[in-house]
C-alpha cells in the first residue's frame, strides 16, 4: 500500500526573515571561529603550565647516586661491628630445635601397683617427617610399657613404637596427635663431613632440656661396643659436644642445621656414666636406611 506523503505544517518564513537570516549568518560563523581560537590558546597555556612545573620538580629532585662496592663493604662492615649477630652454633641449633622431643618411657610400679607407673628412662627423638614421626635410639624405648613424648612447645602426647632396629640401635616413635605447627628436622648427608668440623648435640641430658652442646667432629667410621646388650655398632661419627645419658636418640647437626647423626653411645672406661669427651652418633643415613627410608 503506497504511503501518503506527509508533509510539515511547520509554516514557511517569509521574505523579511529570509533577508535577516542572511545577514546575521557571517557574524555567526566569526563567533564560531573564534570560540575555537579560544580553546586553542587555553589548551597551550595548559600545556606550557604543565611542562613548566614538571621542570621546576626535576630541578629540585637531588640527583640519583649509584652504589659502589666500597659502599656497600662499608654498610656490611658497619653491620658486624654495631650488631650483635647469633654464633654458627646457635643458629644451627636454633635450626634443629623445633624438631627435638623428649622421649619418656613408663613402666609398672612394683611398690605401688595401684598408683601411676614409674618413669623407667628418658632419651630425646627428633621428628624427621611432617605427620611427626620421630627418630630415635632403640635402648630408649627398650622394655617400657608406655612412651610419652614433649614436643618443644610443650604439648605431650602418648606415643608408640611403629618400627626397630635393635643392631643399629635405632627405632621409629609415632605420637597420637602433635603441634599444628611442627617442623620436621633437615636431613643433611654424613658424607661431607671432616675431622674438625664443628657439629652441635641438642637433647635431653638426665632429662634436663632441651640442652645444647658443641665441639668437633673427632673421627669417622668409628666402632663400639655397647656394655649393656653387647651390640657392636660400626660406621660412627665419634664427636666431642657433651653428651651424656638422655642425649641418647637426639640429633647431631652440623653448622648448617642439618641432622648428619643421632647420638647414640658416650665411651667412659669408668661405671659413672658421665661423659669424658668421646661420643658417638650413627650417621643419618645408616638411620634412614635402618627405618626404611632411602639414603639422603
Amino acid at each position: 500500500m503506497k504511503r501518503a506523503v506527509v508533509f510539515s505544517k511547520r509554516p514557511r518564513p517569509s521574505e523579511a526573515e529570509r533577508q535577516i537570516a542572511a545577514a546575521k549568518a557571517p557574524e555567526a560563523a566569526n563567533d564560531e571561529k573564534k570560540w575555537r581560537w579560544d580553546r586553542v590558546a587555553l589548551f597551550l597555556m595548559g600545556l606550557l603550565v604543565a611542562v613548566l612545573a614538571y621542570e621546576v620538580r626535576d630541578a629540585s629532585t637531588p640527583a640519583k647516586t649509584e652504589l659502589t662496592q666500597k659502599d656497600i663493604d662499608a654498610a656490611v662492615l658497619h653491620a658486624l661491628t654495631t650488631q650483635d649477630l647469633p654464633s654458627p652454633t646457635a643458629k644451627a641449633a636454633a635450626a634443629v630445635q623445633g624438631a627435638v622431643v623428649r622421649v619418656q618411657g613408663f613402666e609398672p610400679n612394683p611398690k605401688k601397683p595401684k598408683d601411676e607407673d614409674r618413669e623407667s628412662g628418658v632419651g630425646t627423638g627428633v621428628v624427621i617427617k611432617d605427620d611427626g614421626t620421630i627418630l630415635t635410639n632403640y635402648h630408649v624405648v627398650w622394655g617400657a610399657k608406655r612412651l610419652v613424648v614433649t614436643f618443644a612447645d610443650g604439648t605431650e602426647s602418648p606415643a608408640h613404637v611403629v618400627g626397630v632396629h635393635p643392631d643399629k640401635d635405632l627405632a621409629v616413635v609415632k605420637p597420637q596427635k602433635i603441634p599444628d605447627d611442627l617442623q620436621p628436622a633437615i636431613l643433611g648427608s654424613s658424607r661431607q663431613l671432616l675431622p674438625g668440623d664443628g657439629v652441635v648435640a641438642v637433647g635431653f641430658p638426665f632429662g634436663i632440656g632441651p640442652s645444647v652442646s658443641a665441639g668437633v667432629v673427632s673421627g669417622l667410621g668409628r666402632e663400639f661396643l655397647s656394655p649393656e646388650g653387647g651390640r657392636r655398632l660400626a660406621g660412627l661419627i665419634q664427636f666431642d659436644a657433651a653428651a651424656n645419658p638422655g642425649n641418647s636418640g637426639g640429633p647431631l647437626v652440623n653448622l648448617s642445621g642439618e641432622v648428619v647423626g643421632i647420638v647414640t653411645a658416650i665411651l667412659n672406661p669408668t661405671s659413672a656414666r658421665t661423659f669424658i669427651g668421646i661420643g658417638f652418633a650413627t650417621t643419618i643415613e645408616e638411620a634412614g636406611m635402618a627405618v626404611g627410608m632411602p639414603p639422603f
